[in-house]
């Protein structure tokens, strides 16, 4: 049986969501293991988003918190506030208390992928502030460390994410993911869905 990998974000305008359905095709190209794409709900009303400039939602599914009990691994992304993750997100996870109590997410692995508006705001407190999230839950957390190689100590260029994971730098919001950014989150998803599969006992 193959193992079930759900990438699961909140994007609010589209940095989290490109970076991921590039992680998503990484994932893919594991053999033997089935990926899935989530987004979190909206906390938001309609009309502050639209004051916000935030476009429309695409058609990824949402997700509920019960869902989260039939994948074996995890993806989490989000956007960063004042250095952690957005506030949609952390209201879908508090949400997850039945899944707590009963322990179902315990012994599964997740990883992290993140946006931050500036190169101070927040590429590795983001990801550390969200492991609480995954402690509590019993999940294993699996960084991307070094894993991306060469392009971990890429100098020349801006580039997000961290040894926590893939990142990007959304800036003003008109700065998309980098060819570079893209790599390391496709190679995320390849690295996380081979531990998945691992851990499944489909290796």
């Amino acid at each position: 049986m193959a193992a079930k990998l759900y990438i699961v974000y909140y994007s609010t305008y589209g940095h989290v969501e490109k970076l991921a359905q590039e992680i998503k095709k990484g994932a893919e190209s594991v053999e033997g293991v089935e990926v899935k794409l989530w987004q979190v709900p909206e906390t938001l009303p309609e009309d502050v988003l639209g004051l916000m400039g935030a476009p429309p939602k695409s058609d990824v599914p949402v997700i509920t918190p019960a869902e989260l009990s039939e994948a074996d691994g995890f993806i989490f992304g989000f956007p960063t506030r004042f250095g952690m993750m957005a506030g949609q997100f952390k209201a879908f996870l508090d949400a997850t208390g039945a899944l707590w109590r009963t322990q179902q997410l315990a012994g599964k692995p997740a990883g992290l992928f993140y946006s931050t508006g500036s190169q101070g705001g927040g590429q590795e407190t983001t990801p550390l502030t969200a492991i609480t999230q995954l402690v509590h839950h019993g999940m294993i957390f699996v960084p991307i460390g070094y894993t991306f190689g060469a392009g971990m100590f890429e100098m020349e260029q801006v580039k997000g994410g961290s040894p926590y994971g893939a990142g990007t730098y959304a800036g003003d919001g008109s700065r998309q993911p980098t060819e570079i950014e893209l790599a390391q989150a496709f190679h995320q998803g390849m690295y996380t869905a081979g531990i998945t599969k691992k851990l499944k006992g489909t290796a």
